[in-house]
């Protein structure tokens, strides 16, 4: 006779099943993994002469003659994405994401992983100390993206013009400037046990760049010097103000000196920081000067910065399904969708903002109240993981993000380099014209850029692996940046 299991043996199977199931879910990803390629994609952009331990070795030696053309030593720095141009602006908003991944989750990360994320921190403020190393003049950019655009060209082949894009000290950048400021300082805090000579330097300039964004007021891309240069592509649309409130939050933090708050309480409703609240990227930092500024109003340190305090609360309450004030939307994979070019961008930086807001909250025993609905740091982090994971796999298609991540990830990725045969292997010259056939080849790219997060699929969690659809395809630092301390704290949650 057949003998069936017992509802309570047939409960306690069911029982471990789910406990199986919710641990294999848990142990879904190597996070560690992912972040070590997170920041391997740095060396992938690197200009300039490479090191002897450069990882990436498909790459070579390139623009070594950046700023001739002014008289200066420009060389160094990243190209922002898959072209050849060192855009000042966005690289400077990159590094100060990865000094602050390393303020806020470098105790999280392996002393190997940590050195790596400094090393990869460095190789972006050595750039930017040399864009403000003139006293008569700030360098904003270096490259024609015209003639740059026009040809599929690796970056040790380029002969496109590299010309340089500067403003004169008494002419304004303070988007560019304030950004800068907000690099070095972030940057000094985050070399500041390891490197403490460096992190002086710095700061030193930090405070000197940012005198100048303040004392001469005004937009880069307004300049008729650089607009040629600098639009469309890093225009600045959403004005300079919050640059400088970023820059000063940035010097208050890494100086303590209370001259920034005064600048901050002063210039704060006038600058518009309560506006545009629920963004923060390359071109709009309130998001984030917000969670930033939070940190003081939540340790009791400043009532006068209960507001931006608010306005943190009020981006993640958007992020809340069940808040009424949620307006930020969902793919039906459940991604963060908020524009179709190079919307990991915005996922990556929310991500950050969330995570990093989840600590500050934790360490003040404080939660977000939507209208209400009470939200703790454990249901930010829970509502981070899941962009996390759907980037590393968990979505509608199946496929990783990340490029060299999991067994399935973009192939033909918008990038010259990757795309086109490797130095090493084809040492002959291709010319600008020349390198279109390894854009329209539907091969995948020969060389592995490992850790590129490209722009993503679109609204309805489909992606086309298509070099030629840059929006989805083409990856950027300023997307990895606030990705190297979200996975972080996944790697060694606290």
């Amino acid at each position: 006779m057949m003998r069936f299991p017992s509802p309570r043996l047939l409960l306690l199977q069911f029982l471990l099943i789910v406990i199986e199931v919710r641990w294999v879910k848990c142990q879904g990803h190597d996070y560690q993994d992912a972040l070590s390629k997170c920041i391997l994609f740095f060396e992938g952009q690197r200009s300039g002469s490479l090191p002897a331990d450069q990882r990436m070795t498909w790459r070579g030696p390139s623009a070594l003659s950046d700023g001739s053309a002014a008289g200066v030593d420009l060389t160094g720095g990243y190209y922002d994405a898959g072209d050849n141009i060192k855009f000042g602006f966005p690289m400077a908003f990159t590094t100060t994401l990865l000094a602050w991944s390393i303020i806020e989750f470098g105790d999280s990360m392996p002393p190997s992983t940590l050195r790596e994320a400094l090393v990869a921190t460095r190789w972006g403020t050595d750039y930017l100390l040399k864009t403000v190393a003139h006293s008569d003049r700030i360098f904003v950019q270096v490259g024609d993206p015209i003639n740059d655009h026009n040809c599929w060209e690796r970056p040790e082949d380029m002969d496109t013009a590299r010309t340089v894009y500067s403003v004169e000290t008494t002419q304004p950048a303070s988007e560019v400037a304030g950004e800068t400021a907000a690099a070095l300082s972030a940057a000094s805090m985050a070399f500041k046990s390891s490197d403490p000579g460096y992190a002086d330097i710095l700061l030193r300039t930090a405070i000197e760049v940012f005198q100048y964004a303040d004392n001469f007021r005004g937009a880069y891309s307004d300049n008729s010097d650089v607009k040629s240069g600098v639009c469309p592509f890093y225009c600045d649309i959403n004005g300079y103000h919050d640059e400088l409130l970023w820059g000063a939050a940035w010097l208050k933090r890494a100086t303590q000196d209370d001259s920034y708050l005064h600048y901050i309480q002063n210039n704060g409703q006038t600058f518009g920081a309560g506006i545009n609240i629920f963004e923060f990227g390359w071109d709009n930092k309130n998001g984030g000067l917000n969670v930033l500024l939070s940190k003081e109003f939540l340790e009791g340190n400043e009532d006068s910065l209960a507001s931006y305090k608010t306005w943190a609360d009020s981006l993640m309450c958007t992020l809340i399904p069940e808040s009424s004030s949620a307006h930020i939307e969902y793919t039906p994979g459940g991604l963060i969708y908020k524009t179709r070019s190079s919307n990991m961008q915005d996922v990556t930086c929310i991500t950050l903002l969330q995570l990093v807001y989840a600590n500050y909250l934790s360490s003040s025993s404080q939660n977000v109240n939507c209208s209400g609905l009470i939200v703790g740091p454990s249901s930010l982090r829970q509502l981070a993981k899941r962009q996390v994971d759907y980037i590393l796999g968990d979505n509608p298609m199946g496929m990783s993000y990340m490029v060299g991540y999991g067994s399935k990830y973009p192939q033909r990725i918008h990038h010259r380099g990757s795309s086109s045969p490797s130095i090493k292997d084809h040492p002959q010259f291709i010319a600008c014209k020349d390198g279109t056939v390894y854009f329209n080849s539907s091969n995948p790219n020969p060389n592995v850029l490992v850790g590129a997060v490209v722009g993503g699929p679109g609204e309805d969690d489909v992606y086309t692996d298509d070099r030629a659809d840059a929006a989805k395809s083409e990856p950027t630092t300023y997307i990895n940046a606030p990705f190297v301390g979200v996975l972080a704290y996944f790697a060694n949650p606290n």
